[in-house]
């Protein structure tokens, strides 16, 4: 039987080996009877180099007009240029003047690396506390900042200042650039790209806050995440070569990790678009090999999907890991705040309250709306996502019930919802939309992408293509129309908005306005004037950021929302706007060893716009001073409200505080050390 058994064996293996042979040959054969493309003529070359030097220079004039724009309203709103110094770091408010301050700390370091030591071990902003500022604030803008301003001698030539802020002009000069770019690449065509930067300036309080704060996290984010978003759309595109599929695999992968470098919260973005592209591959619209999951054996296929969790949440992946190892709170307070604002749970709670009564952090006003529609941006999205999202329901229907679909798509065939690129955007737009609804200020992320999404629709022929086929059109050949509306329907938007809002732009360049306030000049001024280099001062966070940059005294906290004992630390220090004690508010800031403190009339006089949100109506109910909903245990107060009762000068308050200063808004007690009651 082992004799006979060999023979048959080795039979079996000459067919195997006959018929992968044949497979083979079949293959060398199908690549010979391929045809090779014919090479372009010359003129037709000529006219593709031609167009895309055209459409390169114009994306690049838009981002450097816009950086130029943004630096010349700037020093038109501040008078930027004829301030001291101390005027112009004043104009940083809140947590932009925490960031801007350690840019000052890392120029004045004796190395490199001494600065970043410092600031890793930080000891000398917050009273009592050693913070890491550049792991929890982010802090790598202002590193590679510094680290610019002294490697290119720029130092001897312009003011740290302006170098700082140039460079966040310049990011948000390439973060139109790259929405240039995305819109062009997907309706080929740069007259796309121009509407997009049109669309974008125009409602520019609605799509960057650059204009209210300079230094903010996002503003050196965003312009990297746009660039990915550009590289992507590339990389998407079924009819790219190799050697474009690796500049924009490439560019996606650098520009990613710098975004996620950039700004603490980039992971929640970055996992939305995770969720796209894993939707866009769930319904086959994308060609296997460049999403590849469906291909392989179940081991391969649970591997890759491994893979692309790691790719795209690689930061969410690193964060729980640190968490399993370095147990802490740090975003504890984010869920409560998601629980509250969604309705799953009720708090009185001073720092949830008050994040929730932020603008920032409410729905999105009517106002908001109003200005999307009369500049025509909101009309033609809502037109362009409709028909793009009706399309790519039709071809996921298609696909489900499986007839085939071509491969390639053209004009003629008013597809636009089988392309990957397209259907990648609407499903990304569709969910930051769907948050923007909820949280305004979502809507700085949701607005640029309206901009280029509805540029890309008015200038695409195939979207026009694809309405006439559903209209099924007849009397005018429908290519012909979708040409023609093509480039029609956005030359006649840009000449209305050309009228309309270009002379607001200039007007806006041509005023002279004025950033004045010599009530914080003052307190500042005294503040490096008289008080002790070792002083440590108590009052809101967001004086105590301004402090922190214009003198580099020691505060108790800082307008940063990430860190528990911080938060905690704020509504400690807030409690001097409560009906509280002088004893309790004395008790309060010797445990954070404050030497100063600062009560603001604008916080203890304040008359909100919204019902219950003032600071002092939030510690109320915090402290249960007040009844916030039915069966609430009402708890009388005996004392007065501690900002108005210290200013009267009275025992008990002035056995704990003595003033030292006071102008029209700010007034300065300095903590005593030995207490001495009066009769």
């Amino acid at each position: 039987m082992a004799e006979e058994e060999g023979p048959t064996v080795e039979l079996r293996q000459r067919r195997k080996l006959k018929s992968s042979e044949n497979k083979e040959s079949a293959k060398e054969e199908k690549i010979c009877d391929t045809p090779m493309p014919e090479r372009a003529p010359k003129h037709v070359l000529f006219q593709r180099f031609a167009k895309i030097f055209i459409g390169c220079l114009a994306a690049v004039t838009s981002g450097m007009m816009y950086a130029l724009y943004l630096s010349a309203y700037h020093e038109r709103k501040f008078w930027f240029s004829n301030r001291q110094e101390l005027e112009r770091e004043i104009t940083f408010q809140g947590d932009s003047a925490i960031y801007y301050s350690y840019y000052k700390d890392m120029l004045k370091a004796p190395s490199f690396e001494r600065g970043v030591y410092e600031l890793t071990h930080n000891n000398k902003t917050v009273s009592l506390k050693t913070i890491n500022a550049v792991q929890q604030m982010s802090l790598y803008p202002e590193l590679i900042a510094s680290v610019l301003y002294q490697a290119t001698g720029s130092n001897e030539i312009i003011e740290p200042v302006y170098f700082y802020i140039g460079i966040v002009f310049g990011l948000q000069g390439i973060y139109v650039t790259a929405l240039f770019v995305t819109s062009w690449l997907m309706s080929g065509t740069w007259l796309a790209g121009m509407l997009t930067v049109a669309w974008f300036i125009i409602n520019r309080v609605d799509t960057t806050r650059i204009e209210y704060s300079i230094p903010l996290r996002e503003n050196w984010a965003l312009p990297y995440f746009a660039c990915q978003i550009a590289a992507l759309t590339g990389y998407l595109k079924s009819n790219l070569n190799t050697y474009g599929e690796r500049f924009c695999y490439l560019l996606m992968s650098a520009s990613t990790y710098t975004f996620m470098m950039m700004w603490e919260y980039s992971h929640y973005l970055l996992f939305l678009q995770a969720i796209s592209l894993f939707l866009l591959d769930s319904f086959s619209l994308e060609q296997s090999e460049k999403l590849n999951v469906k291909k392989g054996t179940f081991i391969a296929k649970i591997m890759k999907v491994i893979n692309f969790y790691l790719v795209c949440t690689l930061t969410v992946t690193l964060n729980i890991i640190m968490k399993m190892f370095v147990p802490h709170k740090e975003n504890g307070h984010m869920l409560k705040f998601l629980e509250v604002k969604f309705g799953l749970n009720m708090t009185k709670n001073f720092t949830m309250n008050w994040l929730l009564c932020q603008e920032s952090l409410q729905a999105p006003s009517q106002d908001f709306f109003l200005r999307l529609t009369q500049s025509s941006l909101l009309p033609f999205y809502v037109l362009v996502l409709i028909i793009c999202f009706l399309s790519m329901m039709q071809v996921i229907f298609r696909r489900i019930n499986g007839k085939s679909l071509k491969e390639t798509i053209t004009l003629e065939d008013g597809r636009i919802g089988g392309r990957p690129e397209i259907i990648y955007h609407v499903i990304h737009t569709i969910l930051l939309g769907s948050l923007a609804m909820v949280i305004e200020g979502l809507k700085y992320l949701w607005t640029p992408y309206v901009c280029m999404l509805a540029a890309f629709g008015v200038c695409s022929p195939e979207l026009w293509m694809t309405l006439f086929k559903w209209l099924r059109l007849r009397t005018v050949h429908p290519v012909l129309l979708a040409l023609i509306l093509s480039m029609a329907v956005p030359t006649i938007i840009g000449l209305s908005l050309w009228k309309e809002f270009f002379p607001r732009l200039m007007t806006e360049l041509m005023e002279l306005q004025e950033f004045y306030d010599p009530d914080t000049v003052e307190l500042m001024t005294w503040i490096k004037r008289q008080a002790p280099v070792a002083a440590v001062f108590a009052g809101s966070p967001q004086l105590m950021g301004a402090i922190k940059l214009c003198t580099g005294w020691m505060v108790t906290s800082l307008p940063l929302y990430n860190d528990d004992d911080l938060l905690k630390r704020n509504e400690n220090v807030y409690q001097i706007y409560s009906k509280r004690s002088a004893e309790d508010i004395y008790k309060i800031l010797t445990s954070y060893k404050a030497n100063y403190l600062i009560v603001e009339d604008a916080i203890c006089n304040e008359v909100g716009t919204m019902r219950g949100c003032r600071v002092k109506d939030l510690l109320d109910i915090a402290n249960g001073h007040v009844v916030c909903e039915e069966g609430d245990k009402l708890t009388y107060s005996k004392y007065g409200r501690f900002c108005h009762e210290v200013k009267i000068n009275y025992s008990p308050y002035v056995n704990y505080f003595t003033r030292v200063y006071w102008n029209r808004s700010y007034f300065v007690y300095k903590i005593n050390t030995v207490i001495s009651f009066q009769s």
